[in-house]
């Protein structure tokens, strides 16, 4: 076993509390990539713009050797709708490539730059991009699913309920899937956080910054993750989202995970991290029910 696989063991034998401290910071996140994501495997092209700036580019993780019409997942990752970097996720691409899935991550523009709907608009944007050219990676636009962490699941969400998002950048009904959200803020007011007030500001309502308040029986099948320790974004915002969508008739798989905080549930798609039946596994097999092969 070599240096790198040593410490990368070592990691998955720390408490999540212990791994949360490592990862609260973005430096290491980078730098503990490098020892969580296998060498081999998949591939990957980066910094492919889909719009104009730095901020609105992305990254393609495909597996190796490659799939043709493989099913598409784009990833959207959180950072409290201020920051952020989608080389930090390079470990969300290899898990997936690893179960047979193109992987898209696009960066989006953040606060201060902008603000709500903004970031929203961008993500509308990036998944328009897919369906016009991920066949080209081999990935197949019939089978586009969104996925997304924290922030970044607030964001997908919107785009999986509130149709104006997708119908705006030329997108038809059913252009998504399905959606799986990790501890997604889906109900919050951000009027009452003066961490994020600012950033939504701008919002017609607040309704209109609240994915839930969307759902009307017309949504996609959903896969609603979050961890029971998680004292970031409380997992109620998780169980009232999954109770509103099965009220409406949909599908909406809830799943708690003891002990499990905020950044764990995203760091346990890591390869020294998974565990049977846990967060990959979970999202694999919603993935295999919801985009079978054709």
């Amino acid at each position: 076993m070599g240096i790198g696989r040593r410490i990368a063991a070592a990691l998955a034998r720390l408490p999540a509390v212990a791994i949360t401290t490592l990862l609260s910071a973005c430096a290491p996140i980078e730098s503990l990539n490098a020892l969580l994501v296998p060498d081999d495997g998949w591939r990957a092209e980066h910094g492919i713009a889909y719009g104009d700036g730095d901020r609105r580019k992305l990254d393609i993780y495909m597996p190796d050797p490659a799939v043709d019409k493989a099913p598409v997942v784009v990833f959207i990752y959180g950072g409290s709708w201020s920051g952020g970097k989608r080389g930090y996720y390079r470990f969300v691409g290899e898990a997936l490539t690893s179960r047979g899935f193109v992987v898209v991550i696009p960066d989006y523009r953040v606060y201060p730059e902008v603000g709500f709907p903004v970031f929203v608009e961008d993500g509308a944007a990036a998944v328009a991009w897919v369906h016009a050219n991920i066949a080209r990676w081999g990935g197949d636009p019939d089978r586009v699913t969104l996925m997304g962490h924290s922030a970044g699941a607030h964001i997908a969400a919107l785009l999986a309920t509130d149709r104006h998002y997708l119908a705006d950048v030329g997108l038809p009904p059913g252009a998504v899937r399905g959606f799986i959200g990790l501890a997604g803020p889906y109900a919050i007011d951000p009027s009452r956080y003066k961490s994020i007030r600012p950033i939504f500001a701008s919002a017609e309502s607040l309704e209109a910054t609240q994915p839930i308040t969307f759902i009307d029986g017309d949504e996609p099948p959903m896969l609603l993750l979050h961890g029971a320790a998680d004292e970031t974004v409380f997992p109620v915002n998780t169980l009232a989202f999954g109770d509103r969508m099965r009220a409406f008739g949909r599908s909406a798989e809830v799943i708690e995970y003891e002990g499990v905080g905020h950044v764990r549930i995203v760091l346990d798609m890591a390869e020294p991290f998974r565990r049977p039946g846990g967060v990959l596994d979970d999202v694999d097999r919603f993935l295999q029910a919801n985009t079978p092969n054709r």
